[in-house]
């Protein structure tokens, strides 16, 4: 009989706008180590996989020996699984097409498999959070950068014909509207993620001689959120209105596909229900009236790092095994 090594660990990378965090991860599911780097550091993506590279072999060596990781996974915005690339992405500084997982893979000499970012965390969510036993649901992101999302259905991810699938951000909500980083208009992403808040608040203000506790400060989410617990009318306006257009537009998603649940994930959701009871409204106000009542909409329960570089590992282990170490 022959005798089989089994590999027992992988290396889980979280690929942020900027940092990057990476761990070492095992076969139950224990972060061994962790470590990261800083995204912005490194303009250029070669010299990024080179560093990269060096932080996971120190890494390995320093913590059982890099003949006990199987493979890598990473998730990263406008990362294509498709393909293995980040393709064209909007909000990091690499331009163009990335092959990403190419140039690590001959870096290290391992499989590496590549994921968008709200695929590894929906990855997060089905193995350690809220979507475990689930089937059929929906992650939503809501970041600071933008609006992401990740359909599982009959236990599987839905990538779509080019891995494109999920860019639940760009889906237009108000025709003609305001320019989007991706160069169309009217994107959720520009009334429902932190910048669309704050250019609503600004239309608000200018619009308005209304008195406001946001007038001369600043107007990121959470201040916004502060000024809501103060009871400035113009503040709770700014939520009511992302509110509204992000739970009309996951109400269409779940009208088309009827998950199980919603699983909201990402910096946003701190904002509590400033943002999730204008959202729920408006969803049970435009969903199928056959589902009505019938979807949960959920926050994470999960830390979003912890979460993210467990959905990376859990990548990792669904590629193929490759070594030049054999």
């Amino acid at each position: 009989m022959e005798t089989v090594n089994i590999k027992p660990r992988v290396v889980g990378i979280d690929i942020g706008v900027n940092q990057s965090k990476l761990a070492i991860v095992d076969v139950r599911g224990n972060i061994i180590a962790r470590d990261f780097l800083e995204t912005t550091d490194y303009h250029e993506p070669s010299a990024y996989v080179a560093a990269l590279s060096e932080k996971i072999i120190m890494m390995a060596e320093a913590n059982g020996g890099y003949e006990t990781i199987r493979s890598v996974g990473i998730s990263s915005p406008s990362a294509n699984f498709v393909t293995g690339c980040i393709e064209h992405a909007a909000n990091l500084q690499w331009k163009g097409i990335v092959p990403l997982a190419a140039m690590l893979r001959d870096r290290l000499g391992l499989a590496v498999a590549l994921a968008n970012d709200v695929h590894g965390t929906a990855l997060g969510e089905r193995t350690f959070g809220g979507a475990h036993g689930m089937r059929n649901f929906i992650v939503i992101s809501l970041g600071h950068g933008g609006i992401g999302s990740c359909l599982f259905t009959n236990g599987k991810p839905h990538l779509g014909t080019r891995g494109f699938a999920g860019e639940f951000g760009h889906a237009c909500v108000v025709p003609g509207g305001r320019l989007c980083s991706c160069g169309r208009r009217g994107c959720l992403e520009e009334y429902a993620s932190a910048r669309g808040m704050k250019k609503t608040a600004e239309e608000l203000l200018a619009s308005s001689q209304e008195p406001s506790l946001m007038r001369g400060g600043d107007l990121s989410p959470k201040a916004i959120a502060s000024c809501c617990e103060q009871g400035d009318a113009l503040a709770l306006k700014v939520f009511r209105e992302a509110g509204d257009k992000l739970g009309m537009a996951l109400a269409n998603y779940a009208s088309i596909v009827d998950p199980e649940a919603i699983i909201l994930t990402g910096e946003l959701t701190s904002l509590g229900h400033w943002l999730t009871d204008p959202l729920e409204e408006s969803f049970e106000s435009h969903v199928f009236h056959n589902i009505e009542g019938k979807v949960k909409i959920m926050v994470s329960m999960l830390d979003d790092d912890e979460r993210d570089v467990l959905g990376a590992s859990a990548l990792a282990w669904e590629v193929k095994e490759y070594s030049l170490f054999k």
